[in-house]
């Protein structure tokens, strides 16, 4: 394996596993643990930085693995693209924002299920204008779409903003099925079977760092050499990790939270 084949390696074992932690921390906001000093909203924000971040890094790393080399613009093109993102994920968030106010002080009111269809279609679009600029300027369209949600909240009262998170919960419980049907669909058994010791070992000292990985399947769809044995080790770290954070949540979080009456 070369270098940059165990950078691609390394970003996939250091992101975070959204189907664990995310409907785990939208239960407990439900149910007022920790929500005192914004514990779960703190873990929910952070998980969604450090994933856009490991992304940025693991699409740099794929270019790279496929071009055979890496150049300085590569490297460049890292934080520009997440002061990019950003930038256009408040100006985004700004805008749909005004766009509410504006309703609702024009007595139409927008139902909070149509601003969740609005922001899901925005959403989309950002992604897509990632894709556009490909080439141009380096543009992150997962930090848009999580700084277009942050400046909305922002500008949103307390009740909308716990509306349309529930909302938002509501949805998940349907794409976390699709995403283990999709890792499960991408996932040789086999070939994760004769992955062998090794690879046991290199999760034990992986999740030194970070406990699981979420963007395996890319590498083997691109054909690169590394994309088996990234896919067997990610499929690995799921089985063995993800059950483990589950488990280590739902035993400590009465312990280690306060529950807000």
């Amino acid at each position: 394996m070369t270098r940059i084949e165990a950078a691609v390696m390394g970003a996939v074992l250091g992101a975070v596993s959204p189907a664990i932690v995310v409907p785990r921390m939208v239960q407990l906001i439900e149910n007022g643990w920790g929500t005192k000093k914004s514990i779960p909203q703190l873990i929910l924000a952070g998980a969604s930085c450090d994933d856009i971040f490991v992304i940025v890094l693991f699409s740099t790393f794929v270019r790279m693995a496929q071009g055979g080399s890496a150049s300085a613009s590569d490297f460049v093109g890292i934080p520009v693209s997440i002061v990019c993102g950003i930038a256009l994920g408040i100006l985004t968030g700004y805008l749909l924002s005004t766009f509410f106010e504006t309703a609702y002080a024009r007595a139409h009111c927008v139902r909070n299920s149509m601003k969740v269809i609005l922001m899901l279609g925005v959403s989309f679009l950002l992604m897509s204008v990632e894709t556009w600029l490909k080439g141009i300027v380096p543009v992150s369209g997962l930090l848009a779409v999580v700084s277009m949600a942050c400046v909305i909240k922002l500008r949103s009262t307390e009740f909308v903003s716990r509306r349309l998170s529930e909302k938002f919960g509501k949805l998940w419980l349907a794409a976390e099925v699709i995403l283990f049907v999709l890792v499960g669909a991408a996932v040789d058994i086999r070939y994760t079977l004769q992955a062998g010791a090794v690879s046991l070992l290199m999760l034990a000292v992986s999740l030194a760092f970070r406990s699981i990985g979420v963007i395996c399947s890319v590498p083997l769809s691109l054909e690169l050499p590394c994309g088996q044995l990234v896919l067997s080790v990610a499929v690995l770290a799921i089985l063995i990790t993800a059950p483990l954070g589950a488990i280590g949540i739902d035993a400590s979080y009465r312990k280690l939270l306060q529950k807000q009456e």
